[in-house]
C-alpha cells in the first residue's frame, strides 16, 4: 500500500512532504505532486508534514479522491522526481482548501 497526493494540493504544491521522504517517490508536475507507488516505502512521514492534509494512505483515501490512486501512479512515471523543499505556488495560500480542482491539472492522461 503506498500514500496518496490528492485534490488539495492541487494548485498548492507545498513541498514540506518531500524533505521526509526517505526514498525520494515524490515527483513534481506543473500544479501539484504525486506520489510514485512502487517506490513508496508507506513510512507514514509524509501524511503529517503536509499543510494542505493533502496526502492519505492508499486505503484512507476519501471516496471522491479515489481517481487521485490511478493518477499518482501514471503521472509518477511521466513527471520528474522532487528531492528538494521548494516555495509553494504564489497563490497556494487562496487555494488550499478549495474543493474540485482536478479540472486543473494540464497533464492528465
Amino acid at each position: 500500500m503506498a500514500f496518496v497526493v490528492t485534490d488539495n494540493c492541487i494548485k498548492c504544491k507545498f513541498t514540506d512532504c518531500v524533505d521526509v521522504c526517505p526514498v525520494d517517490c515524490f515527483h513534481e508536475g506543473p500544479e501539484f505532486l504525486v506520489i510514485d507507488p512502487d517506490e513508496c516505502i508507506d513510512c507514514t512521514l509524509c501524511e503529517p508534514e503536509c499543510p494542505a492534509n493533502a496526502i492519505f494512505a492508499e486505503d484512507e483515501v476519501p471516496d471522491d479522491q479515489k481517481m487521485f490512486i490511478d493518477l499518482n501512479a501514471q503521472l509518477s512515471k511521466d513527471w520528474p522526481v522532487i528531492t528538494e523543499v521548494k516555495p509553494p505556488l504564489a497563490d497556494a495560500d487562496e487555494w488550499n482548501g478549495k474543493l474540485n480542482k482536478y479540472n486543473l491539472i494540464s497533464q492528465t492522461k
